[in-house]
This record gives C-alpha cells, structure tokens and sequence, in this order.
C-alpha cells in the first residue's frame, strides 16, 4: 500500500545519487560518492523545505570537498522533472532542502481514493502470526476502570497490528483455575450457609470477597438448590458452587466486552492447562533441561541464574547481574499444586510452541512490572526466544474525576466503579477514545465531565465533529449542484494556500503513523494523529471556502475535503469509535 512520506523520501535519495552520477561524470564532483549514506530528514520548519538531505556533509571526508561545494554541484546536476518535488536549495553548512511540488500532492489524494478503507495499511508484519492477549481479568467479580483501559488498548493494538500486515488473534485468558478461585468459591459457600443458617452462626472467610456480587450469586444458588448444598462433602460442593458463579460471570464479562465493542477470537481456558497435564508436562521440561531443583517438599525454578544469563546477553557484566535483587520461583508446591507462575509458563509455551505464534503480546498493569523478566527468562530456557518472542505492554493506573475530584465508587451502587458502570455513564465512544487517549506508559485522568462535553474541549467530540462537518458540507455542495470528481481529474496545481497543503501533508502522514503505532506498540498515536487532523481541517475549511467560481479550484477543494472525511472515518474505525454524519 502507499505511504507517500516514505516514498517521497525514497525519491529525495535516488534524486541526489543520480546528481551524483552526473556530476562525477561532468568533472564537477569527483568518484567516491556512491558509498555516501545521508540522512534524509522532514524539517519542522517547512520554509526550510520539506525533505533535506545531508549528502554533501555526509559526503565530505570522501570526496575530499566543502560540503557547500558538493552541494552545489549536485543541485547543478538534479533533475527534478517528472519527479515529486517543485525545487532544491542549499541551506546552512550544505543541506539540500527539497520542496515538494503539485504531482506529489495530487497522488496523496490518489492514494486515499484508490486504496479507500485499506488506506494507512503496511505489510511490516509479512502476515507473521501475533496473539494480543489483554483484559484476562479475573472471574471472580466485575471488570474494574484498569480492564476497561486494557481493554481499549489491547483491542485497538489488535486493530493497528493487523492493519501494518500483522496475521492477528485476540485472546481472553481467563484465570479459573488456583487459589482466586478457591477464595471465591469460599467466599460464595459462606454467604449462601449465612443465607440459611443466619450471618452470626458462619464466619466469613478473612481474605474473602466481600463485594455484592458474590451476595447476589449466594442467593441466585440457593434459589436454584435450596439447603441441599448444606448436605454435601466441602470439598465437592466448593467445586460445585466454583461452577455455578463462573458459569455466570464469564458470560457478564464477555457482555459487557461485547457491548464496549471488544470481541475475542478465543477465551482461554487455565483449567485446560492442568486438566490436560500440560503444566506438568511442561514443569517436568525445565526440570529435563537443569533449570529447577527442590527445597522444603517444594520444586523450585532457578529463575536467579535464567535472569543473569538473560541480563548478560542484554549487555550488563556479571558483576552488574550480581547486584540485582533476584530470586528464585516455586513452580509446585510442597502439596503437590501447580503454582500460577508455572501455569503461566505453560500458557505462553502454549503460545509460542503448540500455537505457532511468531510473537506474543500481552497488556498487563504496571504492578507486574516485576514479572516480566521472569516469565521471558523461563521461555528462554525452553528455548523459546521468549525475550524477543514475548512482548509485555505494561500500563499505568486510570484516575477518574469528575467535578475536578477523584471517583472511585459508583453513585449508582456505592460500589467501586466497573466497566458497565461506567457505559452507563458516558458512551463507548467517549470511553473508548478517551481510554486510548494518552501513551500506555503514562497514568490516565479520565474527566467524566469533559467526556460527555459537546465542544472542541472534549478530543473525541473534536475529532467527530469534524467527520460531520465535512459530511455537512459535502451534501451542501451536492444540493447546490456541485459533482465530486475522482482525484484524476482534479488539477492539484490550483492547491496552493498553506492550509491546502498542510491538510494534505496530513493526510499523507497517516501510513506513518499507524507503522510507528504497530512498531512501538502505542495506538495512542492514532488519536493523536486524528486530533491534528481534525484541527487541519477546520483551519483549512475556516481560510478557503469551497464553493467558489472557479470550477477548477472548487472541484480540488471538494476533493480535499472528502479524502479529510475518508481518513477521519478510517482512523475513528481503527479506534472502534463511530464516524458519525450530522451532530
């Protein structure tokens, strides 16, 4: 697909070595420049040109010349007919500024018409296979503020991936299986025997789940057993009781995913993993290949001496690995139960040996920062390359406001806030663009009150607004009889304001943008992207009115306008946010 940045930038390199070759055989520059590599960069100040290159600096030492001198021999040389860009000038010690000219503007709208929703698309992936596992919550209650920024984040991740060629798979791992789950079929078993018995004659369990959820799934059991679950063996009817709420709570989870626009091609089970003797199957591989060894009843992974060999080939010394806090994992404990670390080796081996994905990328909360390394490590020593194979996107909190003020239970329930709590706050577009509204990296405040404002304010409204002001404006046109031509037919040359090519320039970046987004793991750079867009176009359709006399100037404008709104809807796609007509 095209990506007009880079092909822009392609040609400034082939422009200056082909004025090169010309001018080494004129005389005027002497032989050694072909092994000149310069830099090609994208000045932010544009009257400095568009593109300059370094090639007479670079080429200096070579050819034995002031870079001026080359400079100016290669800009005797260049032949820019036919080619992208209008003129060429030396600026400063020697750079050689390019100005793009009317074709390259005339084949960005092009690209956008030609390549419709598939515009921005890249092959960096090379249809390699990618599982983004997020969310993976646990099932023991309500999906909280942090699954409802993971899960934006990882299901447009998913979006950005596949689009830069990437072959993509989104998983839900769901955790119902281990000591959360005991502690939750626990915590149920006690509210229901408090339901018949009476709450003083029953204890609840200290590290129990105190939320309402787990009251209401305590009375939804006894109205469909009765006190028969009084009558049971503990251990039978904990499992039974386990059952019960996770048969209810995934399908709430996977609804309330759904209605927040998050569908997944798969909902992992952990039960399958030790179920099927995977786990131990792959305990008893790190134990075959030296890494584990046992201690008080207990198997141990010697995740100390994986972690200095992981930091030794990442560049520390030995004495650098040594001074690192580090210790060892117990993958099965001395009762004979499979650790969640050792089921989470098991699932990521499952990943990236039965699975075949070329790479796996999970989204997980800040607190397991120190986790990362260690499952990386333990991949690695299944000779797995899981430093290289497994990618970790680690995101900071969410801090809701409103009022200017920090909120952290529901108005509505006096519970702490849940996704559904929130959707019934504001909408999934809102939600959606506003928790993929800043770099994963850094903490989010996410104002309520900002999120449901109607003004230029409020970034989703902004961007939104746009799209519809152009669709506004394109069915104006319509009605006053003006046709929209195909961008062949229009004459980019009339295009001349700063606002005209700014908002092209824009468009043109788009590609770009979502191949950084992919590379750095950050979908955050498309709202970014769609925030300076949206402010390129008002500024465009506030300095050059489109209906005007000139055919020719009007036909250009109106095509503008519309590779704007094409672009608008196929970023807001991207984000999972609606590209709404009228507002």
């Amino acid at each position: 697909m095209t990506n007009m940045i880079q092909t822009a930038r392609e040609q400034v390199a082939a422009l200056t070595q082909a004025a090169y070759q010309a001018a080494a055989a004129s005389g005027a520059l002497p032989a050694g420049g072909e092994a000149v590599r310069a830099t090609i960069e994208i000045p932010k100040d544009t009257s400095h040109g568009d593109y300059a290159s370094s090639f007479a600096m670079a080429g200096a030492k070579a050819l034995h010349m002031a870079p001026r001198a080359i400079a100016q021999a290669i800009v005797d040389h260049l032949e820019l007919e036919g080619s992208y860009f209008s003129k060429a000038e030396i600026a400063g010690p020697g750079f050689l500024n390019f100005t793009l000219g009317p074709k390259w503007y005339g084949e960005v709208l092009s690209a956008v018409e030609a390549e419709g929703p598939a515009y921005g698309s890249g092959s960096e992936g090379a249809g390699k296979k990618v599982m983004v596992e997020f969310v993976s919550a646990n099932p023991t209650g309500p999906m909280h503020m942090g699954n409802a920024r993971g899960g934006v984040l990882g299901d447009t991740l998913a979006n950005v991936l596949a689009r830069d060629g990437w072959d993509v798979w989104k998983e839900f791992y769901v955790n119902d299986a281990g000591n959360q789950i005991d502690k939750f079929a626990r915590s149920i078993l006690a509210r229901y025997k408090q339901l018949i018995l009476g709450e003083e004659a029953v204890p609840f369990p200290e590290d129990g789940y105190h939320g309402e959820d787990i009251k209401e799934l305590a009375q939804a059991y006894y109205e469909a057993y009765g006190d028969a679950g009084l009558n049971e063996p503990e251990q039978d009817e904990l499992f039974a009781i386990a059952q019960f709420g996770l048969e209810r709570n995934i399908p709430k989870m996977e609804a309330d995913l759904k209605k927040y626009g998050i569908q997944y091609d798969q909902w992992f089970l952990e039960s399958s993993l030790h179920n099927s003797g995977y786990v131990a199957e792959t305990v008893d591989l790190l134990t075959e290949k030296g890494w584990t060894y046992e201690r008080d009843g207990a198997l141990w992974l010697n995740t100390t001496e994986l972690l200095k060999k992981k930091f030794m080939a990442e560049g520390k010394t030995p004495e650098q690995a040594d001074k690192l806090d580090l210790k060892d994992d117990v993958l099965r404990r001395a009762n004979g139960f499979y650790t969640y670390f050792a089921a989470d080796i098991a699932y990521h081996r499952n990943k990236l040996e039965v699975r075949g994905f070329d790479k796996a990328v999970n989204i997980w909360g800040a607190d397991h920062h120190g986790h990362v390394a260690r499952l990386q490590a333990a991949l690695d020593a299944l000779d797995l390359d899981g430093s290289h194979r497994l990618v970790i996107v680690l995101m900071q909190l969410v801090n809701l406001l409103q009022d200017g003020k920090p909120v952290r239970m529901s108005k509505r329930t006096g519970k702490a806030i849940a996704l559904h709590d929130l959707l019934d706050e504001i909408s999934v577009d809102a939600a959606r663009y506003y928790f993929n509204n800043r770099a994963f990296s850094s903490p989010l405040d996410f104002d309520l009150d900002l999120a449901v404002r109607q003004d230029s304010e409020n970034p989703v409204y902004y961007v939104q607004y746009a799209h519809a002001r152009i669709c506004s404006l394109l069915a104006r046109m319509k009605e006053s009889g003006a046709q929209m031509c195909g961008a062949g037919q229009i004459d980019a040359r009339v295009l001349t304001q700063p606002e005209e090519l700014a908002l092209i320039k824009s468009l043109a970046q788009y590609p770009e943008e979502i191949h950084l987004a992919a590379r750095d793991y950050d979908p955050s750079r498309v709202n970014r992207y769609l925030t300076a867009l949206a402010g390129d176009f008002h500024r465009f359709y506030n300095a050059c009115r489109c209906m005007v006399d000139d055919p020719c100037l009007q036909a250009a404008r109106l095509k503008l306008a519309d590779a704007a709104r094409a672009v608008l809807a196929n970023g807001l796609n991207l984000l999972g946010v609606t590209a709404p007509e009228r507002m």
